[in-house]
Parts: structure tokens; sequence; C-alpha cells
């Protein structure tokens, strides 16, 4: 994407978050810098339709409607409750990990284009709420392995395989999906699409899927269809509250404080010459203790359940292939 299309993006979602009014294409053309440069109406709108497709696919809520009833067209704006990220609860320490990297977003050298874009909207005569770049701040992780490939195929129109984890129970199973999109809520990458395994509408959370994804067939083969509405899909699919799972762990004697924090010790074991505690570990959310677990390196094993032990020791050796050791 061209660096005039993302300062564009960026400037239409400052825009559209500062607002509690909706705005009509031709007041957003006039006052988000960038689109001025279309030379005629049907370019303008050309651009602004991509834009707002780009958006919805990147999981950005926009809402359509009316500010009043007298109101002959139907504007946009982008809702807080639906954009911004949930609640989360933070140990001391984490807070502090937290607020080191606020530090670091706030640098000049990583604020410049948010900054940039916030001069230039209330240049054009946007009051842009002082707080709302904080709302933008990049809070959802891409870095899950399967982005790359499951995006591809859902531009190709490609079906695919991969390997899922269930929570209750805990198991892997293979599942054979037509790829309708990839869209992120709450902070969280989801695929969308139709699971030929259970004949029927599904969505998968990218941080369960073990392994690589695989392609299968021609491409060109899967249409989305378009009454369905992704996110809309996601928010319904997705339960409300996280289940706890529980894992058993051992731990190094007097190592791993983080995790005896949180845990319960209900044994002794000794591993390998190396004296240690098993404990017993409620985690609020499963699908992120695996890395989590992982940086605490040969300190802590997981012995149960063997879902969990098995993402732990993938984690532990891409991050030695990483380093440039085999593993």
């Amino acid at each position: 994407m061209a660096i005039a299309r993302a300062e564009r993006l960026v400037n239409l979602v400052l825009c559209l978050l500062s607002t509690r009014q909706y705005l009509t294409a031709e007041r957003i053309r006039a006052i988000v810098p960038g689109y001025s440069d279309a030379a005629t109406d049907e370019a303008f709108f050309r651009m602004f339709e991509r834009d707002k497709t780009e958006l919805r696919d990147l999981g950005v809520p926009l809402e359509i409607g009316r500010s009043a009833e007298f109101d002959n067209t139907d504007g946009y704006r982008i809702a807080r409750r639906d954009y911004e990220l949930g609640d989360v609860d933070l140990e001391p320490d984490e807070a502090a990990a937290v607020a080191l990297a606020a530090r670091l977003w706030d640098s000049p050298q990583l604020t410049g284009a948010a900054h940039g874009a916030l001069i230039k909207l209330r240049a054009a005569g946007v009051d842009v709420d002082h707080e709302v770049h904080t709302a933008v701040e990049p809070k959802v992780r891409t870095t899950e392995p399967a982005f790359p490939p499951l995006l591809a195929a859902v531009q190709e129109g490609r079906v695919v395989e991969f390997d899922y984890r269930k929570l209750t129970p805990v198991e892997v199973r293979t599942r054979t999906v037509e790829p309708w999109g990839v869209v992120a809520w709450r902070g969280r990458w989801y695929l969308v699409g139709h699971d030929r395994d259970r004949r029927a509408p599904r969505c998968f959370r990218l941080s369960r899927i073990v392994g690589d994804v695989r392609a299968v067939g021609k491409p060109g083969v899967v249409d989305r269809p378009a009454e369905v509405d992704l996110l809309s899909f996601v928010k319904r699919s997705e339960p409300s509250t996280q289940a706890v799972a529980t894992a058993k762990l051992w731990v190094a004697r007097g190592r791993a404080q983080g995790v005896r924090r949180r845990a319960r010790v209900v044994g002794e074991r000794e591993l390998d010459g190396v004296a240690g505690d098993v404990l017993e570990i409620d985690l609020r959310f499963p699908d992120s203790a695996a890395a989590w677990i992982a940086g605490f390196g040969a300190d802590v094993l997981v012995l149960e359940p063997e879902v969990l032990a098995k993402t732990v020791r993938e984690k532990l050796v891409g991050a030695l292939r990483g380093a440039g050791v085999r593993a």
C-alpha cells in the first residue's frame, strides 16, 4: 500500500473517531487530507469505497446513519465502544512493562505520522479530541504465522486446511474451510468462512491454529456471500466470557515467580536432577498462555494438557531457530 494511501486511511480513522455525528461522504471529502487529490466526483467515490472496504477488512467497525431525521444523506462514523480494546487486568510488573512500552510509542520516531495526521485534520476544520490518538495505537497482533497464508487464500478464493486447537475438550482437529475473510475484533484476528467438515459457517481464532496453513484445490472456487457481515458474525460467534482452562506445570525451585504468583503448589518433583514444584494454574487467556510460559525457558515445563505442552515446545524451537541454533 502506497504511503499516501496509508496516510489517508489514518486521517480517515482519526476523523471518524473524533466525531459523534455521522459525516457524509462529501463532508469527509472536504476535511480529510488526501481526498482532494481526486480529479472528479467519480474518482473520489471509487477511492472512498476502496478505503471503506480496506477499513472493514482490517476490522475497523464503520457505522452508517444520519445525525438528524431531516438529513437526506447517510453518513459515517466509528464507535469507540466497538473499536477500542476491552479492559485488561495487569499485575504490577506487567503494568510497569506496559508503561515502558507506552513511553516508546510516545517517542517522536513512532508518532510522527499520527501527529502529522492530527495537525492536518485540525487545519481542515475538524475538532479532534486530544485523546483520540490513543484509540488508534496498535493493539492487534499480526504476528500469527497463519495470517499471511489465510489472507492470500481469501484473495485467491482458495480452500484451506489447518489444524485447530479446541479448548473444551482440549484437542486438535483438522479443518477444511472455504475462507471468506480475516478480521480483527477485541484485539484478536479471526478467519470467517464455510467449514466443510461441519457444513456451516464458522469463525476461527488465528492464535489457535497449530502448524502450517495448507492451500488446497484451485484458485477462484470460493465466493464470499454478499449478505454476510464478517465482523458481526465474529461478535455473535465468540462467547462473552472466556472459558478458564487448568494446566499442570513443573517449575524449578525458587524460579519463575511470575508463574508462582498465579498458581498453587500441589506437589514436588525432580526432573533431570533439578528440584522443583508441581503447580496447577487457571489460564483465563489460554490462547496467549503458550507464549507466556515459553518466556520462562527451562524453568517451566508443561505437564498437562499435552496440547499446551506441544505448543510451548514449538515456540521454544522457533525461538532457537530464529537465533540460528539447531533444536
